[in-house]
């Protein structure tokens, strides 16, 4: 049976604590485009770019969640790439849902805790302040840093990129998904000796060096499949919708 648009999105604000995260300017959580009528398939991509949108309205989805939604650059012309993405997804009648921070932090289907359950850590601690939350997870370990690689690998899906700054048995580890490279140093500062994120600039491989810290660079998109997927298998299984995922990686 089909759900109402805005009781999945009620759902969605709610769970996902939206008014209560904060977040960069573009990002613009929640719903960034109404569709026309009730919400019987789910599709989920971790960003709202035009193939993707392309590929969800092929699909006949109703609902798109997106991790990296379409108002990142602010106030900007309807135009080009922009107005057809708008114009595929209106004349579908498809709607899109963002959910950036709020889905990264989220303990249960969040990119952070998801990417630490997948590469075999448990027992989690928020950590790392940012604007007032804590945006990313530390575990306790005691493995060999190359079991490490292995798992996240595994988890990830690709091959990983270390900076081997830190100790070859890993004690403490701490999760920032997607380009929180360049936070390296604030990381260290908060005990961690591995530190795992997606991508970062070139500087944060030396400073990782000199920290003494090992800097795991997981992939940006890679680690940021995680949250939507489950969003959309929660949305599924709560509405009895049906979902699937757009993969689109961009191999950053």
């Amino acid at each position: 049976m089909p759900a109402k648009l805005d009781t999945v999105v009620t759902h969605l604000d709610r769970h996902l604590k939206v008014d209560q995260t904060p977040d960069y300017p573009g990002a613009l959580n929640g719903l960034q485009l109404r569709g026309e009528g009730p919400v019987r398939r789910v599709a989920a991509a971790v960003d709202a770019a035009l193939p993707v949108v392309r590929e969800a309205v092929a699909s006949k989805a109703d609902l798109l969640l997106v991790h990296h939604g379409m108002f990142w650059g602010g106030a900007q012309r309807v135009d080009g790439a922009q107005y057809e993405k708008l114009k595929l997804a209106m004349d579908a009648g498809m709607a899109i849902y963002s959910s950036h921070i709020p889905l990264d932090v989220h303990p249960r289907l969040g990119n952070n805790a998801l990417l630490g359950k997948a590469a075999g850590l448990g027992n989690p601690e928020p950590f790392f302040e940012w604007k007032g939350i804590l945006l990313g997870l530390r575990y306790a370990a005691n493995l060999r840093r190359d079991t490490l690689l292995r798992r996240v690998e595994k988890a990830v899906g690709s091959p990983v990129h270390l900076a081997p700054g830190g100790p070859a048995t890993v004690k403490k580890v701490g999760i920032v998904t997607g380009g929180a490279g360049s936070e390296v140093a604030a990381a260290a500062a908060e005990g961690v000796d591995t530190f795992i994120t997606g991508e970062g600039p070139h500087h944060s491989y030396t400073l990782a060096e000199e920290l003494g810290v090992n800097l795991i660079y997981a992939g940006h998109y890679a680690t940021e499949t995680f949250g939507v997927r489950a969003l959309a298998e929660h949305l599924a299984k709560k509405f009895h919708l049906r979902h699937h995922f757009i993969d689109h990686p961009t191999g950053l």
